[in-house]
């Protein structure tokens, strides 16, 4: 059974381009799954309000999910930050600022295990489930040829420590649940855009395209695959 096939609650965390486009594909592809989307910029009634940087927001995003009367199946995790109007990744040592440090862990890393705690309550140890969370390649110490992008870089490093020691838990607790630490590629997005001038056409995705290979991966993964670092194409990324 694959996702197309469970029934329940999908949460989708962060309205941005992939998290929106992911909303959508699951809802056409999962009929028996309600799909909602969660972060700061909703459209619809039914999206959650979640600020990632605010305690009394995971809060309030906990009641809310205790309202569902269908299990909780699937939580993605699409939010990310790199940069801003006025923070841009380091080039050199000489860029670095402690609030720029903060940002970036704030968001990708600190963020991550915090909605893991929010929604640990509502895991059914009986059921299947799946906690996918993206990182990025530039977070792996093992793959860092170029330097630069201190914050970004280690932050991802730090959510992928997290999300690995999040997997070990949750398999002692939750046999049929999985936690996925996932690289989308570079994709077509405003976080990526002032970058993509040195990626090659064939690897800029669009984010439909990133979304299927996401959910493919998704889709296909079994407990004993939890915890595993992996690239859009499903390669195992060194950490």
């Amino acid at each position: 059974m694959t996702i197309r096939d469970w029934e329940g609650v999908a949460l989708i965390i962060g309205a941005g381009d992939i998290g929106k486009c992911i909303s959508e594909y699951l809802t056409t592809i999962s009929p028996d799954l309600d799909v909602i989307l969660c972060g700061r910029d909703l459209s619809k009634q039914s999206d959650i309000y979640l600020d990632l940087e605010i305690d009394n927001s995971f809060n309030h995003f906990e009641k809310q999910i205790s309202l569902f009367n269908k299990p909780l199946r699937l939580v993605i995790n699409t939010s990310g930050f790199l940069h801003s109007d006025l923070i841009k990744p380091e080039k050199r040592l000489s860029h670095l600022k402690r609030s720029n440090i903060i940002k970036n862990f704030s968001i990708n890393s600190i963020a991550p295990i915090l909605i893991a705690k929010s929604i640990e309550k509502f895991i059914r140890p009986e059921l299947p489930f799946s906690f996918a969370s993206l990182s990025a390649r530039v977070g792996s110490i093992g793959d860092n040829k170029l330097g630069g992008w201190y914050s970004y870089r280690a932050s991802k490093a730090a959510q992928n420590q997290f999300l690995k020691t999040l997997s070990i838990e949750w398999q002692r607790r939750f046999p049929h649940a999985i936690v996925s630490i996932l690289h989308p590629g570079t994709c077509d997005t405003k976080l990526s855009k002032p970058f993509q001038s040195s990626v090659p056409k064939d690897k800029l995705f669009t984010p439909k395209q990133s979304t299927e290979y996401l959910i493919n991966i998704i889709s296909d993964q079994k407990p004993s695959d939890s915890g595993k670092f992996l690239a859009w194409d499903s390669s195992i990324i060194t950490w």
